[in-house]
């Protein structure tokens, strides 16, 4: 009976320790994320501004586009905040304007880009589309897809939206690399180097879209792709 009361108490403690890991584990993946979410903004504002100051072409569209940027970064400061306390950070359903959006998107990392000697172009296919979705998360999916395609990626960056007939929307980061270091699934079940957890966060904020991120890579390059459904997808 001892024996058998020892073996039940070392398998309870076995049991609560690995629990204990898990949660350890979970919540300084909350931190890590968090962390990288606050760097992004702050880094493009700060160029945007730098940029901006230099050239005298601080106007209305680069401040909204470093608007976006500090929203963001108070949005990662909410979700530090959170993963401290072992739990997610806020969401704030609405009604976003994609297009606008990744022109706004598209304005805040043109400096990233530019201080890199990369071009950043923007292309626009359909009518405008306006969808369900958190704006700021979405703004951080989109400003982390061009951000590793910038700065992990090779030559000039690609930033691609489309409506789809299904009402829905396509977002494209493309450029000239050889793609990722491994399979999309792969590094988002285990992130792997600097690009990790950005596409962590991005297809994390797909899902809860009730979109998906995706991967593919050919002969003109890398393009990472996040669909998004319409009213009602």
């Amino acid at each position: 009976m001892i024996a058998a009361a020892g073996w039940i108490a070392a398998f309870a403690a076995a049991a609560w320790l690995l629990r204990m890991r898990s949660a350890l584990h979970w919540r300084t993946e909350l931190v890590a994320r968090a962390c990288h979410e606050l760097r992004r903004p702050v880094t493009a504002a700060r160029l945007g501004v730098e940029l901006g100051c230099r050239n005298g072409t601080l106007g209305s569209e680069a401040l909204k586009a470093i608007d976006l940027e500090l929203t963001s970064a108070g949005v990662a400061l909410e979700d530090l905040n959170a993963a401290l306390a072992g739990r997610h950070g806020p969401w704030r359903p609405g009604v976003v304007d994609v297009t606008a959006l990744i022109g706004e998107s598209f304005e805040a990392f043109r400096p990233l880009a530019h201080a890199r000697g990369i071009e950043l172009d923007l292309q626009w296919r359909g009518e405008p589309r306006v969808v369900p979705a958190d704006r700021i998360r979405l703004a951080q999916a989109t400003g982390n897809l061009i951000a590793n395609a910038i700065e992990h990626g090779h030559g000039d960056v690609q930033l691609r939206g489309a409506a789809r007939d299904d009402g829905g929307v396509e977002i494209e980061v493309a450029d000239r690399g050889p793609g990722l270091p491994a399979p999309i699934e792969n590094l988002l079940t285990r992130p792997r180097g600097p690009r990790g957890h950005g596409l962590v966060i991005a297809a994390e904020i797909a899902r809860r879209h009730g979109g998906q991120l995706a991967a593919t890579t050919d002969d003109q390059g890398s393009r990472i792709s996040l669909s998004l459904p319409g009213h009602g997808g």
